[in-house]
């Protein structure tokens, strides 16, 4: 299960980073401030913003296993989808609304793919081998990140050094399917420099995911993440962060042919500047990402995408209880499918205004006016508010207004109407209740609604051309809703055990019909025992109930619920070994009609510290 966490996004490749303070050297482990920059433009304290926020730490990540997804599956309010295992693709909802809707950021690189049907990221390669970090901003999120947040944003942070000098980290896993990985982070760190970098590899033989074969579909995986920062003066830090995997996987193109394999490299920098001018900080960044996806048997063979992004961001304090923030952004994206390619640019504006009337009460306001190059401009707005009633009990509310472009291939692509298709438009609301029970745990409670009009989907009509028989990108009529109640909490029964759970029950229709893929009901508990002082055991249960999938006439997908264990030992303060056994039962399920996934799976690794 993933707990909140409150600590400094060191030298942070997001919205709004800070200047790095002072740290003690020799080799001890600096003290962050409770400071988040992630969910806004202006820093904030993640106990007391008003967005939902949900953060899963290195330990939870490394313990779910090599997969980015099972991680992200332990979130309130978040599901997984998939027609594959490691490497295949996976698709991440967050209450119910799924990838086109869903912003992810790595290290402050939006790595959505331009050249996908619907701008989206497949998070079925994302391997856990050098995070460090996630979060999951929940509602709408485009006052902030513009197109493509209606769901919320998923930030990812990799490693960083928390300790001054040279420190770093090596994992080696092995498991079922002849799974293998390896993983190396090292950097250093000191009271002007910055430095990390993490480089991993991961192989797998993979399992027959369609129901219908036999074959193996296997994936491989290189991957590089950078970041780099140093301090010039007392006013002025400069810094860099990247990513680079390149893979292939292996998938059944059909219920007849299964011999499709996909290769694909994402490539990601950002260069950053922070200058200090009194009471403002002022940054300029420049980021660029692209992907290659080539299918050598597919109706379209190879993809190509590409994003640069300029901001400027300004951040000050008004007075002791207000800060303001403003900038600007421009952005273009490119695609590129078998030699026809499409680009478009947008010019956006921005501001948050924060204040803290009463010691109790947090208040922020965000605007955000897009302007399009081929479409009209977009104003998104979001508000929040956080209320302290007591020491232990805290109430959150967000109320937000959001939009998704239509992607380049739905607007420019081969099913590109004769009429140009508006973007999607949504308002979103949640409210929130946090309890404390102080050292011991917490609970939570949040009730959330979403709205989307003026949709986009594939149809027949008026503005189809005559070549296109089958239909064209059009807008529909009808909305999607989507609201429920999302709860967890965690508790220590003992200084030795403690218990975590959550359940959301969502509800997500489409013009009064069930969305596909989206369970009603997410069920999950965790008991973790510190059995001696250095053996730690853990036992997971996740109970999915009542989805539906199909094509015209939906039907259920089977209920099911996977146990897991986990295992452990502390060699040394420096060394580890661990091991997990995943779906211990050997549930057979699917959470997309026809694909398998994983059954019963057994994995080991080493873990160390220097």
């Amino acid at each position: 299960m993933t707990r909140l966490t409150s600590r400094l996004l060191l030298c942070s490749t997001l919205v709004a980073p800070s200047m790095v303070a002072a740290q003690d050297l020799g080799g001890t482990v600096i003290t962050l401030e409770d400071i988040v920059v992630f969910g806004g433009l202006l820093p904030t304290d993640l106990e007391t913003t008003g967005a939902t926020i949900d953060v899963v730490d290195a330990e939870d990540i490394q313990r779910d296993g090599i997969a980015a997804t099972a991680a992200l599956a332990d979130v309130p309010g978040v599901t997984v989808s998939g027609n594959g295992g490691l490497g295949g693709t996976a698709t991440v909802r967050i209450r119910g609304l799924s990838g086109p809707y869903v912003g992810v950021r790595i290290d402050g690189i939006d790595v959505a793919d331009p050249s996908a049907p619907q701008t989206s990221f497949n998070f079925g390669t994302l391997t856990t081998g050098s995070l460090d970090r996630i979060a999951v901003v929940k509602g709408t999120q485009s006052a902030v990140y513009g197109s493509d947040a209606i769901a919320g944003v998923v930030e990812i942070e990799s490693w960083r050094p928390e300790v001054s000098g040279v420190s770093g980290k090596a994992q080696l896993e092995v498991g079922s399917f002849e799974t293998r990985a390896a993983n190396l982070s090292f950097g250093y760190l000191d009271d002007r420099a910055e430095l990390a970098v993490s480089v991993g590899r991961v192989t797998s033989e993979g399992y027959p995911v369609r129901d219908t074969d036999d074959e193996d579909d296997g994936f491989e995986q290189n991957t590089l993440n950078l970041f780099a920062a140093y301090q010039v003066s007392d006013t002025i830090r400069l810094g860099v962060s990247g990513l680079w995997a390149d893979g292939t996987a292996e998938f059944d193109r059909s219920a007849t042919a299964s011999s499709g394999e996909i290769d694909e490299t994402r490539r990601g920098l950002r260069l950053f500047g922070e200058v200090q001018t009194g009471a403002w900080l002022h940054e300029l960044s420049f980021s660029r990402f692209e992907t290659d996806r080539f299918d050598a048997e597919g109706f379209t063979r190879e993809f190509l995408g590409a994003r640069d992004t300029v901001e400027y961001l300004a951040t000050g304090d008004l007075t002791s209880t207000m800060s303001l923030a403003l900038g600007a952004d421009w952005t273009e994206e490119r695609a590129e499918l078998d030699g026809d390619d499409y680009d478009a640019s947008n010019a956006a504006v921005f501001a948050e205004l924060k204040a803290t009337p009463v010691e109790a009460l947090e208040l922020s306001l965000t605007l955000r006016y897009d302007d399009y190059s081929d479409f009209d401009g977009q104003l998104s707005g979001r508000a929040a508010l956080s209320y302290q009633l007591n020491d232990a009990t805290l109430v959150r509310a967000s109320l937000g207004t959001g939009y998704r472009a239509p992607s380049l291939y739905e607007r420019f692509g081969p099913y590109a109407g004769s009429t140009p298709l508006d973007p999607e438009d949504s308002l979103s609301f949640d409210l929130g209740v946090e309890h404390s029970y102080g050292d011991r745990g917490s609970v939570k409670a949040t009730l959330f609604w979403a709205e989307i009009d003026n949709l986009i989907g594939f149809g027949t009509g008026p503005n189809c051309l005559s070549s296109q028989a089958f239909g064209c990108y059009i807008q529909t009529d009808g909305t999607t809703e989507t609201s429920g109640i999302e709860l967890s909490g965690s508790y220590a029964i003992t200084d030795r055990l403690r218990l975590s759970g959550a359940y959301t029950l969502t509800n997500t229709e489409n013009n009064g019909d069930r969305v596909v893929r989206v369970p009603r009901h997410d069920f999950a508990l965790a008991l973790e025992a510190d059995v001696t002082d250095r053996l730690q055991v853990g036992v997971n249960m996740t109970r999915v109930a009542d989805a539906l999938d199909g094509f015209g006439t939906l039907t259920p997908l089977d209920d099911y619920t996977v146990w897991d264990v986990t295992a452990r030992y502390d060699i040394t303060d420096a060394a580890s070994v661990y091991g997990a056994i995943d779906n211990i039962g050997d549930e057979s399920y699917q959470t997309v009609r026809g694909f398998n996934a994983p059954e019963r799976t057994i994995r080991f690794g080493i873990e160390t510290t220097f």
